[in-house]
C-alpha cells in the first residue's frame, strides 16, 4: 500500500544520551538533534532556546565596515540613497525593511523595483539611468546585484556608489563595487551561508543600529521590530531554518503576535488570519504568495506600498489588490499545473527523462515557477518551465534536495542569455532557437547524476515512538524543535504493531482517508492526505506500521493532536 523507501535515521545514541542528561529533554527529541548534527549542548541550548542575542556579529561579514561608512556619510552629506530591490517577496521585504531603517538614521532614500515582465530578473546596466534620474549618489542593492557587473562600471563612470546585499551566487567576476555583502562569496568570512534576501538586509541595518542606537535595550527592541518581515521573507523564499534563519523565524512568528503595521494588519485581515497564532504554514501559504502576486501578476510597487500605508482605508484597498491578484494567481497557476500534467503523461516524460523541461508561449512567465514546484513534488524529480516570447524562451526551475540545479545550469552557461538562482530554486533566458541544445545538455547532467533510487519516493524518520511516549512534557520539547521548513522538517516518527481501531473514512470524494489507530492504550486520529487509496488497504483490527509527523489542528475552538501520516505498512 505504500511503495516508498522507508529510512529509519541512524543515532549516535551517547550524543544523544548526553543531551538528554545535560538538557533535561525527551530521548526522542535528543536523537532527532543528534540527526541534525546538533550534538553538543550548546548547539543544542541555541537550537531551542535561541534568541537575537545569539545572532552573529554584522562585521564578521566582509564589506560590512565600508558598506556603514559610506551609507552614513551619505546621510551627513544629505545625499539620495536608491534601494534597488527585486520582485518577489524576499526582494520587497528586503527595500520595505531598509527603507523604514533608512529613513529612521534621516536619510534621504528613494527604491526601484524592476517589472517582471518588462525588465526581467537583476539590475540591468541600463537601470543606472533610473539612479541618475531620481538624483542618487549611492545605490544599495537587495536580494540582487552580485552579478551586475556593467551597471557598477556604469554607475562608478558617473560618480555613484553602489553597496551590493545580496545571497545568490557571483558570475566569474564580482562587481567592483564599493561593497559586496553576500554570504555565499568564499572571501565572506560570515559563519552563516544560508540567509535570504530579507536576513543580509537585517545583518546590514544590524551594523547600522549598532552605531547609531548606543542604548541597548531600545537597540534590541528595535531590532526585533524587523524580525516579522525578516521572517516573512525568509520563509517565502524558502531558505534553510537553521542557523540565524532559524532565530529570525522564530523571533519573527512571535512579533506577529502583535502588529502594528497598518499594511501589515490589512495583509493579515485578507488571508483569514485575524486573532490566529500565525505558523510558518501561515506564511508559506497565505501571507507570502499575496505578497508575491502584486511582483508576478501587475507590479511589486502596490505589496511596497501597502507597507507605508498610513489609513486603514489605503491599506484595505492595497491588501484587497493583492488578495484579488492572488487569486488570479491560483487559477493560472491551476491551468498551466493540469496543461503540463497532460504533456508529462501522455508523453511519458517521467519514464523517459530524469529532469522535465516543457514550455509554452500561452504560460504566464510570472507562474512557471510555482508550478515548477508542484510538479517537482507530483513526479519526484528537477522541472525546468519555460514561456516563450519574441524567440526568447524564459525558464524557471525546481529541484530535489540530490541535484543541484544551478551547477546543472552551469554546464549550459555558454547558453543562457542570463541565468542564476540556487541549488533548488534557479532562472534563466535563452533563445528559442537554442533550447533543444540546453534540453540535451540538461538531461545529460541530469542522467549522470541522478540515480534510480534518489527518485523514488523517500519517507526518512526521524524516531521510533510508542503512542505511549506522547505526552505533554514531549509535545512541550517537540514545539521547541519549531519552525519547520527546508533543513529542519517535520519530525517523522515510526510507532510498530498499532492497530485500527475503526473502519476507515474517506474524505473529499475519496481523496484523502481518515484512521483511529491504537497503541498501548492510547488512540489518535490520523490523516493520511491524498492517501485516499490507503483505505482500501487495511480493515479495522489489522496491525500496521506507520510513518507520520504530529500537528495540533483546531476544530470548534478545540485544539486536538493529529497524525499525519507519511507512510502506512502492513
Amino acid at each position: 500500500m505504500d511503495g516508498a523507501i522507508w529510512r529509519l535515521r541512524p543515532s549516535d545514541e551517547k550524543a544523544a544520551a548526553r543531551l538528554t542528561a545535560e538538557l533535561g529533554i525527551p530521548p526522542s527529541i535528543a536523537r532527532i538533534l543528534v540527526n541534525r548534527k546538533i550534538s553538543d549542548p550548546e548547539s543544542g541550548r541555541r537550537f531551542l532556546h535561541g534568541t537575537i542575542e545569539d545572532l552573529h556579529d554584522p562585521y564578521l561579514m566582509a564589506g560590512m565596515k565600508e558598506a556603514v561608512d559610506r551609507i552614513f556619510q551619505a546621510v551627513e552629506r544629505g545625499e539620495k540613497i536608491l534601494i534597488f530591490g527585486d520582485y518577489d517577496v524576499d526582494g520587497v521585504l528586503s527595500v520595505v525593511m531598509l527603507h523604514k531603517a533608512l529613513g529612521s538614521l534621516g536619510a534621504s532614500v528613494d527604491y526601484f523595483i524592476p517589472e517582471r515582465l518588462k525588465d526581467g530578473y537583476g539590475i540591468k546596466d541600463e537601470h543606472v539611468g533610473v539612479a541618475d534620474e531620481r538624483g542618487a549618489r549611492l545605490v544599495i542593492s537587495v536580494d540582487c546585484g552580485v552579478k551586475s557587473n556593467g551597471f557598477v562600471r556604469a554607475a562608478r563612470e558617473r560618480g555613484i556608489d553602489v553597496i551590493i546585499t545580496d545571497h545568490h551566487l557571483p558570475g566569474e567576476e564580482l562587481p567592483a563595487a564599493l561593497a559586496v555583502l553576500d554570504p555565499v562569496l568564499e572571501s565572506s568570512g560570515y559563519p552563516d551561508r544560508n540567509l535570504a534576501g530579507v536576513g543580509v538586509a537585517f545583518k546590514l541595518i544590524q551594523a547600522l543600529l549598532g552605531r547609531a542606537q548606543p542604548d541597548s535595550h531600545k537597540r534590541s527592541a528595535l531590532l526585533r521590530s524587523y524580525m516579522k518581515l525578516v521572517a516573512i521573507g525568509t520563509i517565502s523564499d524558502v531558505a534553510k531554518l537553521t542557523g540565524e534563519n532559524r532565530i529570525f523565524v522564530k523571533q519573527g512568528l512571535k512579533e506577529l503576535g502583535s502588529v502594528s503595521n497598518i499594511g501589515l494588519k490589512s495583509l493579515i485581515e485578507v488571508a483569514g488570519l485575524t486573532g490566529k497564532k500565525i505558523s510558518e504554514g501561515d506564511i508559506g501559504f497565505r501571507i507570502g504568495p499575496r505578497i508575491n502576486a502584486a511582483g508576478r501578476m501587475e507590479h511589486a510597487d502596490i505589496a511596497v506600498k501597502l507597507f507605508f500605508s498610513e489609513s486603514l482605508e489605503a491599506a484595505a484597498d492595497l491588501a484587497g489588490r493583492l488578495d484579488r491578484k492572488n487569486t488570479e494567481r491560483q487559477k493560472t497557476e491551476e491551468r498551466i499545473y493540469k496543461q503540463a500534467c497532460q504533456r508529462i503523461t501522455k508523453s511519458a516524460l517521467d519514464r523517459r527523462y530524469k529532469i522535465l523541461i516543457l514550455g509554452c508561449t500561452e504560460w504566464h512567465r510570472g507562474i512557471i515557477g510555482i508550478v515548477a514546484s508542484k510538479l517537482k513534488e507530483a513526479f519526484g524529480r528537477p522541472v525546468v518551465l519555460f514561456s516563450y516570447d519574441n524567440g526568447t524562451a524564459y525558464g524557471s526551475g525546481r529541484s530535489i534536495s540530490e541535484f543541484s540545479l544551478i551547477n546543472c545550469l552551469n554546464e549550459c552557461r555558454d547558453l543562457f542569455l542570463t541565468y542564476g538562482g540556487h541549488e533548488l530554486a534557479a532562472g534563466c533566458t535563452l533563445r528559442t532557437d537554442d533550447l533543444p541544445a540546453f534540453k540535451s545538455t540538461a538531461n545529460a547532467v541530469a542522467e549522470a547524476r541522478i540515480t534510480t533510487e534518489q527518485l523514488q519516493r523517500k519517507v526518512e524518520i526521524d524516531a521510533t515512538l510508542d503512542f505511549s511516549e506522547i505526552d505533554a512534557p514531549f509535545l512541550e520539547y517537540l514545539g521547541l524543535l519549531s519552525p519547520f521548513g527546508v533543513g529542519n522538517p517535520r519530525p517523522l516518527f515510526l510507532s510498530e504493531s498499532v492497530e485500527v481501531v475503526r473502519p476507515p473514512q474517506l474524505l473529499k470524494n475519496g481523496k484523502h482517508a481518515k484512521f483511529l489507530l491504537g497503541q498501548n492504550g492510547r488512540a489518535f486520529e490520523a490523516l493520511g492526505w491524498d492517501k485516499g487509496a490507503w483505505a482500501g488497504g487495511v480493515r479495522c483490527g489489522d496491525r500496521v506500521n506507520v510513518a507520520y509527523g504530529l500537528q495540533f489542528s483546531t476544530y470548534l475552538g478545540q485544539e486536538q493532536l493529529t497524525l499525519t501520516l507519511a507512510g502506512m505498512k502492513k
